[in-house]
């Protein structure tokens, strides 16, 4: 149960909160008061898509809240546990949509995903607003109704996963038959290239490797003049700084005699020495690595063209190139087992349409026993509904398959689809002599509102929902239609909670409590407010509803009689 809503800075909404009680709850007010805003707000505490044109000018971010009381044995119950979450503190969710950040969902004050919200409210509520109506009219959720009334939705899961489990198996062996329709061609690209790749006997890194030792090459003679020269002003020449070291140290040593603190500074000295020495002989060494080679630079600017041109080719690096290697080499391991693998995946898809057959025509059954108490429910609901002598009924068919589908996906040369082998139709007639006739070419506003109402009420006694949201559900209604619109859902709320905006008083009678929704410019701004109605306010909106603007004594007067009936 929806027990209370926050709303700060979204759409005209400036900061309200809204307390829900059991019951039938109405929400009234004048058109554009903002009623259809606080059902957004909900739609968006219940997972739907956020947009940050919802928040209020000049605000940052707007900041949504819902607690809900969760029933101890209900699937949410259940599903909160799981997911490490205490059913008995109630359901907190906080929307927070921001313009500059990306927005953020709580559940009981921890962060939250948006899969984890939808999964966890899915049961929470049933919204039917002017996006039910229109959800209505198309074939694929009449169908999903059809499945829900009759219980049919478990099977309806198993036939969706096994459809499902085929299509990646399907698209395989699509791959496998177009690789074996070209498998010889293919065949000898691949080793021509494996044999390419593996003939150059690449070694991690070497091209970085001959890089420098092409830049050693070319520069060699001025690497070995340089470092001999270095030899010579170090160690060999005559007054070479060695010499002039030793010669240091033999002053500073006598020194020493007259003065002991010397003694580190010459120690210091004698260690520089034998660091020039060891300095000297790494030159030397590498004056032996110097090769001033022609024709070894020569390979080696080969060695990097080859290189070179398998990167171009192969992916842009040495890495890129034994990667691909690898993946050619699994690739002709499957090419040259690829009549195996058809084999084998023909096996699994006969398998899984096996099954799949098995379940739909399970499904299809059982539809049909559905749709016969379906639509003996529908009209009795609609007959307290004032359309008495409304004839309704599920039509279900199925599609043929042409020369594009695919046989696994086909039963007898019928469609198999992730609901089954059945298409179905809500079929209306609305008026005695008239044809059954699908209600999207048919049912009027007015009908429209009381088929939905009437659904509503069929699958509220099968969904684990607890609270029952309606707008507009007085479209195209009025009079003693509307009476009879407002005693069904005062009907619904006896075993459900039940929220409704409605601009016909004909329905706000029935009330157990009574919202009054209005908008006002404060400082310049306009803003919502939403507020508890007292019984003498809500004698006057029953009387602005009647009579607008211009309220009569005899206007309410009969407010008041509507109120007492």
């Amino acid at each position: 149960m929806l027990k209370e809503l926050s709303i700060r800075n979204f759409a005209i909404i400036d900061d309200l909160t809204i307390s829900f009680s059991e019951g039938l709850s109405i929400l009234s007010g004048e058109t554009g008061a903002g009623k259809s805003i606080i059902l957004n707000a909900v739609n968006l505490l219940l997972g739907s898509r956020a947009s940050a044109t919802l928040i209020r000018t000049d605000a940052e971010t707007a900041e949504l809240e819902a607690l809900f009381l969760i029933s101890p044995n209900s699937s949410v119950a259940k599903f909160m546990s799981e997911q490490d979450y205490d059913p008995s503190d109630g359901l907190l969710v906080r929307r927070i949509i921001s313009r500059s950040e990306s927005n953020r969902v709580y559940i009981n004050d921890r962060l939250a995903t948006m899969q984890l919200l939808s999964a966890m409210t899915e049961n929470l509520a049933s919204i039917s607003g002017q996006h039910a109506h229109q959800g209505l009219l198309k074939e694929d959720q009449q169908l999903l109704i059809l499945d829900q009334f009759g219980g049919l939705i478990p099977l309806r899961t198993e036939v969706s996963k096994c459809f499902y489990d085929m299509l990646p198996l399907l698209e395989r062996l699509k791959e496998l038959n177009l690789l074996k329709d070209r498998q010889a061609e293919h065949i000898e690209l691949l080793k021509f290239q494996k044999k390419e790749i593996t003939d150059a006997c690449i070694i991690p890194g070497e091209d970085i490797a001959l890089e420098e030792e092409r830049v050693r090459l070319k520069n060699s003679e001025g690497l070995y003049q340089t470092v001999y020269g270095s030899i010579e002003e170090l160690y060999s020449t005559q007054g070479s700084i060695a010499e002039r070291l030793a010669e240091v140290k033999k002053n500073l040593s006598q020194m020493v005699r007259i003065d002991k603190t010397l003694s580190k500074s010459t120690e210091d000295l004698a260690q520089t020495t034998y660091q020039i020495e060891d300095l000297v002989e790494a030159l030397r060494n590498y004056l032996k690595t110097i090769q001033m080679d022609e024709g070894r630079l020569e390979v080696v600017e080969e060695r990097l063209d080859l290189l070179q041109k398998l990167k171009r080719k192969y992916g842009g690096s040495l890495d890129a190139v034994i990667l691909h290697l690898e993946s050619i080499t699994r690739e002709l391991s499957d090419v040259e087992n690829i009549s195996g693998k058809i084999t084998e995946t023909q096996m699994k898809l006969a398998e899984l349409h096996q099954n799949l057959t098995d379940l739909s025509i399970q499904l299809s059954d059982k539809r049909k026993s559905a749709a016969t108490w379906f639509s003996e429910k529908v009209m009795a609901e609609l007959e307290g509904l004032h359309m008495a002598q409304t004839r309704f009924d599920v039509s279900l068919r199925k599609v043929l398959a042409d020369e594009s589908t695919d046989p696994y996906l086909t039963i007898n040369g019928k469609v198999l689809n992730e609901a089954g082998l059945d298409r179905a139709t809500f079929l209306i007639a609305p008026n005695i002599g008239e044809t059954l006739k699908p209600l999207a070419s048919i049912a009027s506003g007015g009908e429209l509102s009381r088929v939905v109402l009437a659904l509503k009420a069929i699958l509220a006694e099968t969904d684990s929902v607890e609270t029952l949201i309606f707008d507009e559900v007085d479209a195209g209604i009025g009079g003693g239609v509307a009476e009879m619109v407002g005693q069904k859902l005062s009907e619904l709320s006896q075993n459900y909670q039940v929220i409704c905006i409605t601009h016909l008083p004909q329905i706000a009678k029935f009330g157990n409590h009574h919202f009054g929704v209005t908008k006002s410019v404060v400082k310049g701004r306009t803003r919502t407010a939403i507020n508890p109605l007292t019984q003498n306010e809500r004698l006057e909106e029953i009387a602005r509803m009647l009579g607008g603007t211009k309220i009569t004594k005899t206007t309410r007067d009969h407010a008041r009689e509507l109120l007492k009936t």
